[in-house]
């Protein structure tokens, strides 16, 4: 009995590994996340072309983005239930998640309650390339040389610790969520962030609404407010 988890890279279908096509072409049943009930899952939008609807089983499981985890809970045991439920009836069964499986996923939670309450279950995790290394493609740009140390940030939490942490990098890349990136930006001079700073921030990267702008830090001191979506990203470079 195995379930294969794959990592559907940034929004592009084309940037999904072979194996990963291999895997969702023999599949019975698809599982792919979704914040709440009747919203399309973006993970199993970026894997469309590749599913046969007449003989494929498409599920979206329900993932509400809360902070609270102790709310969660029940949505990740009940999730990973209906998932074993489909590999102990003998399907190819699939589960979809953006990205890579291993960086800030909803996979994460699943795969803790499969491996306590079901361990019988084989998993395989299947890699895919994050909207991270595709905006550097798209930006051509270096995230770090030499001695260069980076910094993977989530901007929708603590501040404070946000500062620490960029405080200690060269490149800073922010994710999660990018309608926070105005009170990060308005943070970095005391993060030791020059005023010639680039910042380089990003929207649906690899997908035909991509948009990608430059500027330096000076340019935005003032900015409170990006009116970016969830899914951007930031990458900040001292100088």
């Amino acid at each position: 009995m195995r379930l294969s988890c794959i990592g559907c890279g940034p929004g592009d279908p084309e940037l999904l590994t072979i194996k990963a096509i291999d895997r969702l072409k023999a599949a019975d049943i698809i599982f792919g996340p979704t914040s709440r009930e009747g919203k399309q899952s973006i993970a199993i939008g970026v894997v469309e072309k590749y599913i046969d609807k007449e003989h494929q089983t498409v599920r979206a499981l329900v993932f509400p983005m809360k902070k609270d985890k102790e709310s969660l809970v029940e949505y990740w045991k009940k999730n990973a239930s209906e998932i074993a439920e489909s590999v102990y009836a003998g399907k190819n069964v699939v589960y979809l998640t953006v990205g890579d499986p291993s960086l800030y996923s909803t996979w994460a939670y699943v795969f803790k309650e499969l491996r306590e309450s079901f361990p019988d279950i084989e998993i395989e995790i299947i890699p895919g390339i994050t909207s991270i290394f595709s905006f550097a493609a798209e930006a051509k740009l270096s995230l770090a040389e030499g001695e260069q140390t980076v910094g993977i940030i989530p901007a929708c939490y603590d501040i404070e610790r946000v500062k620490n942490t960029a405080s200690t990098c060269d490149t800073v890349i922010f994710l999660k969520d990018g309608r926070y990136f105005g009170k990060v930006i308005h943070m970095l001079p005391d993060a030791g962030f020059s005023n010639d700073s680039l910042i380089t921030i990003a929207q649906d990267v690899s997908v035909d609404e991509q948009t990608i702008r430059t500027s330096a830090l000076r340019e935005l001191q003032e900015v409170t407010e990006t009116g970016e979506k969830y899914f951007s990203i930031m990458v900040v470079k001292k100088k």
